[in-house]
């Protein structure tokens, strides 16, 4: 999706703003500006960061931490998926052994 589409889905969202976005390296983008292409999950990302910012009126300052923080999360979701599955592919008394142990 190019930049004038990414920029129509947000009323309120301004070209320099989605620019200064990608250059912190908040948001990726292929290509070179003006001819900046994103992909669905950027504009998912561009999604997140406007509602951070427009509707939540979350700092500029502070957005770092927080995108930080998320991808943390996003990350520790995909390990807990394989490690879901890897479990999943036990025998079900070692399947049983490692639920005990988590509940300690």
């Amino acid at each position: 999706m190019r930049v004038t589409a990414v920029i129509a889905l947000f009323p309120d969202l301004r070209e320099a703003e989605l620019t200064g976005w990608v250059e912190r390296g908040w948001v990726r983008a292929e290509g070179s500006p003006p001819d900046w292409v994103f992909q669905e999950i950027d504009v998912a990302r561009v999604r997140l960061i406007h509602d951070f910012r427009h509707t939540m009126a979350v700092p500029e300052e502070t957005m770092p931490l927080v995108l930080s923080l998320l991808d943390q999360v996003y990350a520790l979701r995909g390990q807990m998926r394989l490690i879901a599955r890897a479990v999943e592919g036990q025998p079900k008394d070692v399947q049983a052994a490692i639920l005990a142990a988590i509940r300690g």
